[in-house]
Protein backbone atom coordinates (compact mmCIF):
# COMPACT_ATOMS: atom_id res chain seq x y z
CA UNK A 1 0.00 0.00 0.00
CA UNK A 2 3.11 2.29 0.61
CA UNK A 3 4.11 1.74 -2.60
CA UNK A 4 0.89 2.82 -4.37
CA UNK A 5 0.65 5.64 -1.96
CA UNK A 6 4.09 6.92 -3.58
CA UNK A 7 3.23 5.97 -6.93
CA UNK A 8 0.23 8.20 -6.65
CA UNK A 9 2.34 11.26 -5.70
CA UNK A 10 4.81 10.68 -8.86
CA UNK A 11 2.67 8.66 -11.54
CA UNK A 12 4.79 7.86 -14.37
CA UNK A 13 2.54 9.63 -16.55
CA UNK A 14 0.29 12.44 -16.26
CA UNK A 15 -2.16 13.98 -19.18
CA UNK A 16 -1.42 17.52 -20.08
CA UNK A 17 -4.99 18.25 -19.75
CA UNK A 18 -4.79 17.00 -15.80
CA UNK A 19 -2.00 19.99 -15.11
CA UNK A 20 -4.80 22.99 -16.00
CA UNK A 21 -6.04 24.55 -13.16
CA UNK A 22 -9.92 23.18 -13.31
CA UNK A 23 -12.65 23.88 -11.20
CA UNK A 24 -11.68 21.19 -8.97
CA UNK A 25 -8.33 22.78 -8.02
CA UNK A 26 -7.53 19.62 -6.56
CA UNK A 27 -9.11 20.36 -3.99
CA UNK A 28 -7.88 17.03 -1.83
CA UNK A 29 -4.38 17.44 -2.70
CA UNK A 30 -4.56 21.11 -1.29
CA UNK A 31 -5.88 19.01 1.98
CA UNK A 32 -3.52 16.45 2.59
CA UNK A 33 -0.83 19.11 1.69
CA UNK A 34 -2.79 20.90 4.46
CA UNK A 35 -3.05 18.23 7.01
CA UNK A 36 1.14 17.69 6.60
CA UNK A 37 2.07 21.42 6.94
CA UNK A 38 -0.40 20.61 10.25
CA UNK A 39 1.55 17.80 11.26
CA UNK A 40 4.97 19.59 11.02
CA UNK A 41 3.32 22.61 12.72
CA UNK A 42 1.47 20.46 15.67
CA UNK A 43 5.23 19.03 16.20
CA UNK A 44 6.52 22.03 17.21
CA UNK A 45 4.13 22.99 19.25
CA UNK A 46 4.59 19.86 21.43
CA UNK A 47 7.89 21.08 22.13
CA UNK A 48 6.37 23.70 24.36
CA UNK A 49 2.95 22.81 25.44
CA UNK A 50 2.20 21.36 28.53
CA UNK A 51 -1.25 19.30 28.87
CA UNK A 52 -2.23 20.53 32.22
CA UNK A 53 -4.58 22.65 33.50
CA UNK A 54 -2.26 23.94 35.69
CA UNK A 55 0.32 25.02 32.74
CA UNK A 56 -1.56 24.32 29.36
CA UNK A 57 -2.48 28.61 29.00
CA UNK A 58 0.66 29.67 30.44
CA UNK A 59 2.33 27.63 28.10
CA UNK A 60 0.87 28.59 25.51
CA UNK A 61 1.22 32.20 26.23
CA UNK A 62 5.15 31.42 27.32
CA UNK A 63 4.96 29.89 23.33
CA UNK A 64 4.02 33.15 21.73
CA UNK A 65 5.97 35.64 23.59
CA UNK A 66 9.02 33.88 24.72
CA UNK A 67 10.12 31.69 21.80
CA UNK A 68 11.32 33.02 18.43
CA UNK A 69 8.62 31.97 15.59
CA UNK A 70 6.47 30.75 18.27
CA UNK A 71 3.12 33.25 17.57
CA UNK A 72 3.63 32.42 13.81
CA UNK A 73 3.83 28.37 14.13
CA UNK A 74 0.71 28.95 16.32
CA UNK A 75 -0.72 30.96 13.80
CA UNK A 76 0.12 28.70 11.04
CA UNK A 77 -1.24 25.75 13.16
CA UNK A 78 -4.76 27.87 13.46
CA UNK A 79 -5.06 28.73 9.80
CA UNK A 80 -4.12 25.74 8.19
CA UNK A 81 -6.58 23.90 10.34
CA UNK A 82 -9.70 26.23 8.69
CA UNK A 83 -8.16 25.62 5.44
CA UNK A 84 -8.02 21.81 6.03
CA UNK A 85 -11.37 21.58 7.08
CA UNK A 86 -12.78 24.07 4.07
CA UNK A 87 -10.94 21.77 1.38
CA UNK A 88 -11.79 18.73 2.78
CA UNK A 89 -15.29 19.73 2.87
CA UNK A 90 -15.76 21.14 -0.86
CA UNK A 91 -13.85 18.13 -1.86
CA UNK A 92 -16.56 15.95 -0.39
CA UNK A 93 -19.43 18.45 -1.98
CA UNK A 94 -17.46 18.13 -5.39
CA UNK A 95 -17.60 14.29 -5.13
CA UNK A 96 -21.09 14.71 -4.50
CA UNK A 97 -22.30 17.24 -7.42
CA UNK A 98 -20.27 15.32 -9.97
CA UNK A 99 -21.21 11.35 -8.58
CA UNK A 100 -17.77 10.71 -7.72
CA UNK A 101 -19.44 8.34 -4.96
CA UNK A 102 -20.63 6.12 -7.73
CA UNK A 103 -19.62 2.26 -8.91
CA UNK A 104 -16.21 1.64 -8.76
CA UNK A 105 -15.77 4.73 -6.09
CA UNK A 106 -18.49 3.56 -3.58
CA UNK A 107 -15.83 2.01 -1.25
CA UNK A 108 -13.35 5.33 -1.58
CA UNK A 109 -16.52 7.74 -1.01
CA UNK A 110 -17.05 5.62 2.45
CA UNK A 111 -13.29 6.29 3.20
CA UNK A 112 -13.53 10.15 2.38
CA UNK A 113 -16.51 10.77 4.55
CA UNK A 114 -14.96 8.81 7.18
CA UNK A 115 -11.76 11.46 6.24
CA UNK A 116 -13.83 14.32 6.61
CA UNK A 117 -15.79 13.43 10.16
CA UNK A 118 -12.21 12.84 11.54
CA UNK A 119 -10.97 16.24 10.33
CA UNK A 120 -13.81 17.62 12.40
CA UNK A 121 -13.48 15.71 15.75
CA UNK A 122 -9.43 16.21 15.32
CA UNK A 123 -10.27 20.57 14.80
CA UNK A 124 -12.48 19.68 17.98
CA UNK A 125 -10.31 18.41 20.19
CA UNK A 126 -7.49 20.62 19.26
CA UNK A 127 -10.05 23.50 20.59
CA UNK A 128 -9.62 22.91 24.34
CA UNK A 129 -6.10 22.48 24.19
CA UNK A 130 -5.60 26.06 24.71
CA UNK A 131 -7.84 26.33 27.94
CA UNK A 132 -8.94 29.49 28.07
CA UNK A 133 -12.19 31.23 28.44
CA UNK A 134 -13.02 30.28 25.02
CA UNK A 135 -11.59 27.00 24.31
CA UNK A 136 -13.78 25.89 27.95
CA UNK A 137 -16.42 27.10 26.75
CA UNK A 138 -17.36 25.88 23.56
CA UNK A 139 -15.87 22.53 24.24
CA UNK A 140 -18.70 22.67 26.87
CA UNK A 141 -21.19 23.52 24.24
CA UNK A 142 -20.23 20.83 21.88
CA UNK A 143 -20.11 18.43 24.75
CA UNK A 144 -23.80 19.36 25.23
CA UNK A 145 -24.54 18.64 21.49
CA UNK A 146 -22.78 15.21 21.96
CA UNK A 147 -25.41 14.17 24.71
CA UNK A 148 -28.40 14.98 22.44
CA UNK A 149 -27.02 12.27 19.73
CA UNK A 150 -27.80 8.46 20.75
CA UNK A 151 -25.12 7.14 22.98
CA UNK A 152 -24.06 10.55 23.37
CA UNK A 153 -24.12 10.50 26.92
CA UNK A 154 -21.69 7.47 26.89
CA UNK A 155 -19.30 9.08 24.82
CA UNK A 156 -19.72 12.08 26.48
CA UNK A 157 -18.58 9.86 29.47
CA UNK A 158 -15.64 8.70 27.66
CA UNK A 159 -14.12 12.26 26.20
CA UNK A 160 -14.93 14.59 29.21
CA UNK A 161 -14.79 12.04 32.73
CA UNK A 162 -13.80 14.57 35.08
CA UNK A 163 -15.62 17.35 33.29
CA UNK A 164 -14.69 19.79 30.55
CA UNK A 165 -11.36 21.40 31.07
CA UNK A 166 -10.51 19.01 34.28
CA UNK A 167 -6.51 17.14 34.18
CA UNK A 168 -8.00 14.10 32.99
CA UNK A 169 -10.46 14.87 29.62
CA UNK A 170 -7.25 17.68 28.46
CA UNK A 171 -5.73 14.54 28.45
CA UNK A 172 -7.92 12.57 26.58
CA UNK A 173 -8.62 15.28 24.25
CA UNK A 174 -4.47 16.12 23.78
CA UNK A 175 -3.75 12.55 23.58
CA UNK A 176 -6.67 12.00 20.55
CA UNK A 177 -5.48 15.23 19.13
CA UNK A 178 -1.71 14.69 18.70
CA UNK A 179 -1.49 11.24 18.01
CA UNK A 180 -5.17 9.07 17.56
CA UNK A 181 -6.52 10.92 15.17
CA UNK A 182 -4.15 12.19 12.80
CA UNK A 183 -2.50 8.69 13.07
CA UNK A 184 -6.10 7.66 11.52
CA UNK A 185 -5.97 10.18 8.97
CA UNK A 186 -2.41 8.91 7.98
CA UNK A 187 -3.80 5.54 7.50
CA UNK A 188 -6.68 6.60 5.61
CA UNK A 189 -5.20 8.63 3.10
CA UNK A 190 -3.32 5.81 2.31
CA UNK A 191 -6.23 4.00 1.83
CA UNK A 192 -7.40 6.13 0.16
CA UNK A 193 -4.43 7.11 -2.67
CA UNK A 194 -4.60 2.95 -2.96
CA UNK A 195 -8.39 3.02 -3.50
CA UNK A 196 -7.69 5.66 -6.20
CA UNK A 197 -5.28 3.82 -8.18
CA UNK A 198 -6.86 0.31 -7.78
CA UNK A 199 -9.98 2.10 -9.42
CA UNK A 200 -7.51 2.73 -12.76
CA UNK A 201 -10.09 3.24 -14.94
CA UNK A 202 -11.31 6.13 -13.23
CA UNK A 203 -7.90 7.59 -13.34
CA UNK A 204 -6.52 5.36 -16.69
CA UNK A 205 -3.36 7.64 -16.51
CA UNK A 206 -2.01 5.83 -13.28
Amino acid sequence: MFNEFVRHLFPRVVLRRNLKITYTFCLGGLAFTAFMVLAVSGLLLMVYYQPSTEHAFESILFLESNVSGGYYIRSLHRLTSHAFLSFIFLHTLRVVLTGAYRKPRELNWVIGFMLLCLAVLEAYTGYLLPLDQLAVWSTQIGMELVKAVPMGTLLRALLVPDGVGQPMSLLRFYVLHAVVIPVAILLLCFLHFYRIRQNKEALPYL
